[in-house]
């Protein structure tokens, strides 16, 4: 049986998640991830992050005006970064500014977690 990939919830997708997604959701994305690791675009000039977009059950929105999540998938580790979780209507594109804050807090996790 092939080996699952982990799931590190960082500080800043933790403090959130329960706000949106309720366990049998959160169930749901980590299949869809595990079934898709590569799901989502690629946010540019953040290092490799991810955003993916889900549904939002509590407020009956789909894909295209519920939830993101920004995650990096770290292929040798097999594990998935969480970063971040929010609705659309919070906020829809990065700014130059968080793309940055974004790329320095995944180049310090990297360190961090896989040392080379």
């Amino acid at each position: 049986m092939p080996q699952l990939p982990s799931f590190v919830e960082l500080p800043s997708f933790e403090r959130f998640r329960e706000d949106y997604l309720n366990d049998d959701e959160y169930r749901d994305f980590q299949r869809l991830l595990i079934e898709s690791p590569k799901a989502g675009d690629v946010i540019a000039s953040t290092g490799g992050l991810r955003k993916i977009r889900f549904e939002d059950k509590r407020r009956g929105k789909g894909k295209r005006g519920g939830l993101r999540v920004i995650y990096y998938y770290q292929t040798n580790a097999l594990e998935f970064l969480l970063f971040a979780i929010y609705d659309k209507d919070e906020a829809s594109d990065l700014t130059s500014k968080q793309k940055v804050a974004f790329k320095a807090f995944l180049e310090s996790e990297l360190k961090l977690r896989y040392p080379q």
